[in-house]
């Protein structure tokens, strides 16, 4: 959907450069969100604070650098979830800080 998009609308991927500075700065609007809505900073008059909006941003750059790069992160996310299963299938459950 992205890569469709890109080729539709955007005519070309910026650089994999670029796209990992815009990464950096979608996660740093996400940041500071999250730090006004649950950390100790209040939002500015004016400023807005769509959490989500900012996350699907983080997501969208992230899928243009997974596209790009040839990385299929579908298949990366299934092998992530087996991997932290097998490793971590009991180390959260017997965490008695977690309890």
């Amino acid at each position: 959907m992205v890569d469709d998009w890109i080729h539709r609308y955007g005519v070309r991927y910026f650089s994999e450069l670029t796209n990992m500075a815009c990464l950096t700065e979608e996660v740093g609007e996400l940041a500071r969100i999250m730090a006004r809505k649950y950390g100790d900073q209040s939002f500015k008059p004016g400023e807005k604070a769509d959490l989500g909006e900012e996350m699907a941003d983080v997501l969208w750059v992230l899928l243009c650098l997974a596209n790009q790069t040839g990385v299929d992160l579908a298949q990366e996310l299934q092998k992530s979830m087996e991997k932290k299963t097998e490793r971590d299938k009991t180390r959260h459950i017997n965490n008695i800080k977690l309890n």
